[in-house]
């Protein structure tokens, strides 16, 4: 028997295998080359980039726990014009097969346009992940996903700047994700990225103090996977629209759990940030469970929970 077909079709683009590297961990690639073999892998979420450059929360931005780690970067990048002149260029040369797709944050509802409009033209940009969970400095700080009609319009103005897809990232702090991936898919998402990472505070007891220097962060890794397999079926269940699932992975089971609550593709962070060969060891692992299961594609096990609700 042929091994099995690892490659997804979603949103018009089509991945090599549903393995992507989570926004935050790849950077632009580059930095992540020389231990990486980005061109095994479905394709990468870039770091953040917003019109202006942000210098981001003061160190130290990163701790592990127990449970996982905790960080505070503060959408930290060089802005739009850098990341054209510089990281795209990088991209387009040196990633071919594996697709790259640009996570955009924005201080108000223009800026996610006004990004996308100014990036649109490489050829090394598939698509783009709006960060919705970012705060919107115009109406006192809330996340632009928190509030609907905010959210509907940085998804209309995104649209309007492009052809290529959209896939919205929510949080999983909101109070009803699915009614939120309706409100982007109504406004025109191509896809739904679920999750982002938790609020949490994590305490230096020795010192009394936060572990971080902005003080609060977002909780990822292991613990955070079953959140984000819950919302991968509940986005799964609300729209007609792919979801990406992020959150916890560091196995193929992990990959597989995501897969059959019904995303068409999975992120993995933290832990490749601990352990940068994993990705491609985990594609492997993917290919290796198929074949033990006599599956001709990964498409056939997605959706495939069995529960009856």
């Amino acid at each position: 028997m042929a091994p099995a077909s690892l490659v997804v079709s979603v949103a018009g683009i089509d991945f090599q295998n549903p393995l992507l590297l989570a926004a935050g961990t790849a950077a632009y690639g580059r930095e992540l080359a020389s231990v990486v073999d980005l061109e095994s892998l479905g394709g990468l979420v870039t770091k953040a980039v917003s019109v202006e450059r942000r210098d981001g929360a003061p160190a130290p931005r990163v701790a592990e726990f127990e449970g996982g780690m905790i960080n505070a970067v503060g959408l930290a990048n060089p802005g739009v014009e850098e990341v054209l002149s510089k990281h795209l260029p990088w991209l387009e040369q040196n990633v071919r097969r594996a697709k790259v797709i640009v996570n955009v944050v924005g201080n108000s509802v223009e800026d996610f346009a006004t990004v996308i409009s100014r990036l649109d033209g490489s050829a090394a940009v598939s698509g783009y992940e709006l960060n919705v969970s970012c705060p919107n400095v115009k109406a006192g700080g809330m996340e632009f996903g928190a509030d609907p009609r905010t959210l509907a319009e940085v998804v209309r103005r995104s649209r309007a700047s492009t052809r290529k897809p959209l896939f919205v990232k929510l949080s999983p702090a909101l109070p009803d994700i699915a009614a939120a991936a309706k409100t982007a898919a109504d406004a025109g998402a191509d896809g739904i990225s679920v999750v982002n990472t938790l609020p949490g505070l994590v305490i230096d007891v020795e010192m009394r103090a936060p572990v971080l220097g902005f003080g609060s962060g977002g909780v990822s890794g292991a613990g955070l996977l079953p959140v984000g397999v819950l919302a991968t079926y509940k986005v799964g269940k609300a729209v007609q629209l792919p979801v990406m699932g992020v959150g916890g992975v560091s196995t193929a089971l992990d990959m597989l759990q995501y897969l059959m609550a019904g995303a068409s593709l999975v992120a993995i962070g933290t832990a490749a940030m601990q352990r940068p060969r994993l990705p491609v060891k985990l594609v492997a692992d993917l290919a290796s469970w198929c074949e033990r299961h006599s599956l001709r594609s990964i498409e056939e096990i997605k959706g495939t929970l069995s529960w009856k609700t």
